[in-house]
């Protein structure tokens, strides 16, 4: 694949960059915490990604989107990493667009990828039921009762779930896994939001006896396991391009300390043993950074081995994170700690995705059975 970007990504990127600079700099996510604000997002900057083309990244042509792939939603997740700017743009412009675009039928493409593609919507993915991610450890079911999906069952984790208009829910059949179309006012259906510790919200979800019509099916019974497993990885490929976002942005401001902060009429940053640290965690973050585009490239070129691509990636990214996070904290010093400087921010945050869609220690063992161990 091609490591350097080309002039329309360098563009993407860099619009990205200097909107979500200027529009949601980390001061947008303190503002919404400290207010407790209900939906834990600002609509009036969702509108605004809209009109950007942000949100329509995934959505085809011909429902208003730019028919991109996941390499430049990638870039731009990349951005919202380094400033933290909370958006339903994983939720809604990715996981369900992504989906939609891929297995929805005319009737769903038609009725929602024009909408997400404007930012007139929230979706939201409910896979996870258990504190932990495991896919396979799904206990929701759905049952056919005459022309009708009847589905029961819990969910934890929805990112976006308290504000989302409609919900893509993972469920058993006796045939297989169903994803399944849900509006959230359905009856039966009760949603709670969870505000999570890095200051951005969640849901969980119980299904007591929702019934949904056959149209709901996104996709088939049959494929529902496999398209299941597509998703998550686009989601896991997405979050690590946000987590290397997360590290480049706190190893900047690391790097400028050091060469700020002066100690025995010094910068810091001269000493021999903060050089070496900060080299360490430079080359870690270049190392991620390759697997990164290497993972989402693979699944917009349908890889046979982006599964394997998309696990390393998601547990590098998770370790690099961390460990630029860790730096960041320890080379400031005591202000590190302190709820006033930024980077407790990206490492609750990178915390957070970390364990979404499963952390290193998940992945690691999943890369070790995709390659035969």
């Amino acid at each position: 694949m091609t490591w350097t970007l080309d002039q329309e990504r360098r563009m993407l990127r860099d619009s990205a960059q200097s909107f979500l600079t200027e529009r949601a700099p980390v001061a947008h996510l303190r503002q919404l915490r400290d207010s407790a604000d209900a939906r834990g997002y600002s609509p009036e900057l969702w509108t605004a990604f809209a009109a950007q083309g942000y949100s329509a990244t995934l959505v085809p042509e011909d429902h208003g989107g730019l028919g991109l792939g996941l390499a430049e939603a990638g870039l731009i997740a990349e951005q919202i990493g380094h400033t933290l700017a909370p958006t339903p743009f994983l939720s809604t412009a990715v996981l369900a667009a992504w989906l939609l675009r891929r297995a929805g039928s005319a009737a769903q493409q038609a009725a929602w990828l024009a909408r997400i593609a404007e930012a007139d919507t929230v979706m939201a993915l409910a896979v996870d039921e258990r504190s932990r991610h495991r896919a396979s450890a799904i206990e929701t079911t759905a049952v056919r009762d005459g022309a009708d999906w009847k589905i029961d069952g819990r969910k934890l984790l929805v990112v976006d779930g308290h504000v989302a208009q409609a919900f893509i829910v993972a469920a058993r059949t006796a045939g297989g896994m169903a994803l399944l179309l849900v509006p959230a006012g359905a009856p039966g259906l009760t949603v709670e939001r969870t505000v999570l510790v890095d200051a951005h919200n969640a849901a969980r979800l119980a299904f007591d006896g929702v019934r949904v019509d056959a149209q709901a099916l996104v996709g088939g019974v049959d494929t529902g396991a496999a398209l299941l497993a597509q998703v998550l990885d686009v989601g896991r490929a997405v979050v690590s391009a946000e987590l290397l976002g997360i590290a480049d942005e706190v190893f900047d401001r690391t790097v400028r300390y050091l060469k700020e902060r002066r100690q025995f009429d010094r910068p810091i940053g001269e000493f021999q043993a903060l050089q070496h640290r900060a080299a360490a965690l430079f080359c870690d973050l270049e190392l991620t950074r390759a697997l990164v585009r290497q993972a989402l490239q693979a699944i917009d070129q349908g890889a046979s081995n982006a599964p394997l691509l998309v696990a390393q990636a998601k547990a590098r990214a998770g370790l690099s994170a961390d460990r630029a996070v860790q730096e960041g904290v320890q080379m400031h010093g005591g202000i590190g700690m302190t709820d006033e400087l930024d980077i407790g921010l990206f490492m609750k945050r990178a915390r957070v995705l970390q364990e979404l869609f499963g952390d290193a220690a998940v992945q690691m063992d999943r890369a070790a059975a995709l390659a035969g161990y």
